[in-house]
C-alpha cells in the first residue's frame, strides 16, 4: 500500500529538495552503472539521477508512486511508470523487459513501510548475481525536525498520529531483513550528514512533510503558519550563526548482491 504521507509537488522539490539528487551522487558511485546494463531505479522521483544512470549508458527503467513526480521524469525522458514498491510484479507494463542487473534506489526506501515486501519485490526483480544499491534515511534521520513539526502540530491541538509514517533502520534491522529475503553480501553504513537547507525549514516542512500534515489534519490555509512557527521554533538547533539552516540527516547507505 502507498504510504499516503509520501505526498510530492515537483516544483517544490525542484526549488527546495535540489540537495536531495545532489547528495545521492556518492550512492550512484556505489552503483557504477555499465552500459547495456538494465537498471531499476525504485523511488524515481522527478528523474534528475535516473537521468545520471541512463547517462552512463545503461537502460534504465524508473518507478514511483506519485504520479506528479513520473510525469516529471517523463519530461527528462525517462521511462517511468507509476507503481507500489511493495508490490513490484515482473507481470506488471513497468517491467516488461524481465530482470534487472541493478536496482538502484535514493532517498525513496524510508516512504515504504512494509519493508519486508520491498526487499522480496527486489530479490524477485533481480537476476542471479544482481546489485541493490542505494541511500535511504537511517535511524535517527532528521530527529530534531521531527521532533519540532510533532511538537507545534500538538500544541496547536491538532490530532498528531502516533508513529512518524518512515522507517529508519538501523543497521543491524536492515542487514537482517535483507538477509532474510536472501541477499548476500550486505554492506550498511550509517552517515550523519548535517545537510544545508538553502530556502529554509519553513520550506523544508511544506515540501518533505506534506503528507504529512494532512494525515495531521493541517487545513491549507494554516501550513504556511505551521512551517514558520516550526522553523521558529527549531531556530535555535538548526540555525547557524550566520542565519543560515541545516538538517540534522543521517543517511543509511549500502550495496548487497542476489546470488548466482
Amino acid at each position: 500500500m502507498v504510504n499516503q504521507a509520501s505526498c510530492w509537488s515537483p516544483a517544490d522539490y525542484a526549488t527546495n529538495a535540489a540537495f536531495v539528487p545532489a547528495l545521492g551522487a556518492a550512492a550512484l558511485e556505489l552503483l557504477d552503472p555499465k552500459p547495456g546494463e538494465m537498471v531499476l531505479d525504485l523511488g524515481c522521483g522527478d528523474g534528475t539521477l535516473t537521468k545520471k544512470i541512463v547517462d552512463a549508458g545503461a537502460s534504465v527503467i524508473g518507478l514511483d508512486a506519485s504520479a506528479a513526480m513520473v510525469e516529471a521524469a517523463r519530461g527528462r525522458g525517462i521511462d517511468a511508470f507509476v507503481a507500489d514498491a511493495e508490490a513490484l510484479d515482473l507481470d506488471g507494463q513497468a517491467l516488461r523487459f524481465g530482470r534487472f542487473d541493478a536496482v538502484f534506489s535514493n532517498a525513496a526506501l524510508h516512504w515504504m513501510l512494509d519493508p519486508d515486501a520491498v526487499a522480496s519485490g527486489v530479490f524477485k526483480v533481480l537476476r542471479g548475481g544482481g546489485r541493490f544499491v542505494g541511500e535511504m534515511g537511517g535511524e535517527g534521520n532528521i530527529a530534531t525536525l521531527r521532533q519540532g513539526i510533532r511538537d507545534e502540530l500538538t500544541t496547536r491541538g491538532y490530532p498528531v498520529p502516533p508513529a512518524d509514517p518512515q522507517w529508519y533502520p538501523g543497521i543491524e534491522e536492515f542487514v537482517r531483513l535483507y538477509g532474510c529475503a536472501g541477499f548476500v553480501e550486505i554492506q550498511a553504513q550509517l552517515i550523519p550528514r548535517v545537510t544545508p537547507l538553502k530556502t529554509g525549514v519553513a520550506a523544508w516542512v511544506k515540501t518533505f512533510r506534506s503528507g504529512w500534515l494532512d494525515a495531521a489534519q493541517v487545513p491549507q490555509v494554516e501550513r504556511e503558519s505551521v512551517a514558520a512557527a516550526v522553523e521558529q521554533r527549531l531556530a535555535p538547533r538548526l540555525q547557524s550563526p550566520d542565519g543560515s539552516w541545516f538538517a540534522d540527516y543521517v543517511r543509511l547507505r549500502f550495496k548487497m548482491k542476489k546470488p548466482e
